[in-house]
């Protein structure tokens, strides 16, 4: 329920089997209609334009099957704060399997989506397009730091949106669970709603090679720099044995999608190498996996906004 000023309250429920909800966000332009519309396709009733005020009466009692809620900063009542408060509750709840999704894409691509289509901002109508954007991306970024599944939509057409949805929330997929590996800077803190973490810091820091430290992780002269160090190779084999061990036990639990993450001091180098190298030993087996690198995101966005680096 809602309180006075529109706040999420804690709400009760009654006992049932585990039941799946998902909150599907991001800007508009992203591809949140499609995503839903995906969804639905593998057995999710989805719903968009949902207002976060009506979502505990909504999952108040067990739910019939799946459920997909599209939420859009355009609703009256949107609130980053109250959809936050909302985000913990539900992934609070022990007998809901939930998570948020967030659909990313940058400001430059989204721009040309509403040139293409000749649409104005619905956050700034009467402005340029790429007011609404800057604002709508700035408000959501919260939302983006929580979201438990981001999907860069950049590069998609909506029929490869579509196939990814498919593939990581349909019930029959190969492997039938989706990973993520992530990389970040301890500075920053630790990612939300993160599995597994471990902790690359020991090894040899490129930062400190003036003719390796405008480099990142995902750049080979890194990569070999990295796994030179003759602690890396019995770390990365530890990690990956035990992973791939674990992930058939987190798959035969029903767990729906699994987040690894690689840190470092900057989040720039070594543990970017290192998640790119698992994320491409996992992919040759039967995962499906996503790689995220927080820190290379926040400089890229920091890049776009103001035309220079941190």
């Amino acid at each position: 329920m809602t309180g006075p000023s529109g706040e999420v309250q804690e709400m009760s429920r009654l006992p049932s089997e585990t039941e799946r909800l998902i909150l599907v966000t991001g800007p508009a332009g992203s591809g949140r209609s499609t995503a839903l519309k995906a969804l639905e396709d593998v057995g999710f009733e989805a719903i968009d334009n949902m207002p976060s005020s009506l979502v505990p009466r909504l999952v108040k009692t067990p739910l019939r099957c799946p459920l997909a809620l599209g939420i859009d900063t355009r609703n009256r009542d949107f609130s980053v704060n109250a959809v936050l408060t909302l985000v913990e509750i539900l992934a609070g709840m022990p007998d809901l399997d939930f998570e948020l999704v967030y659909l990313d894409c940058t400001a430059e691509t989204l721009g040309r989506r509403f040139s293409e289509t000749r649409r104005r901002h619905p956050l700034r109508p009467e402005a340029p397009a790429s007011e609404g954007i800057a604002l709508e991306l700035r408000l959501l970024e919260p939302l983006r730091q929580r979201a438990d599944v981001l999907i860069d939509t950049n590069p998609m057409t909506p029929h490869d949106l579509r196939a990814h949805l498919q593939d990581v929330f349909g019930q029959d997929g190969q492997g039938g669970m989706h990973v993520q590996v992530q990389s970040f800077s301890f500075k920053r803190g630790l990612p939300s709603a993160v599995d597994m973490v471990f902790d690359c810091r020991f090894l040899n820091n490129p930062h400190w090679d003036p003719e390796l430290r405008a480099f990142d992780g995902r750049d080979a002269r890194i990569a070999g720099f990295v796994e030179d160090d003759a602690r890396f190779a019995p770390f990365f084999g530890r990690v990956r044995d035990m992973v791939e061990s674990l992930l058939p036990e987190f798959a035969q639990e029903g767990k729906s999608h699994l987040t690894i993450a690689f840190g470092c001091t900057g989040g720039r180098h070594r543990s970017v190498a290192t998640a790119e190298k698992l994320a491409q030993a996992l992919a040759q087996t039967r995962w499906r996996v996503s790689i995220r690198h927080r820190e290379l995101e926040r400089v890229s966005a920091t890049r776009l906004e103001t035309g220079k680096d941190e």
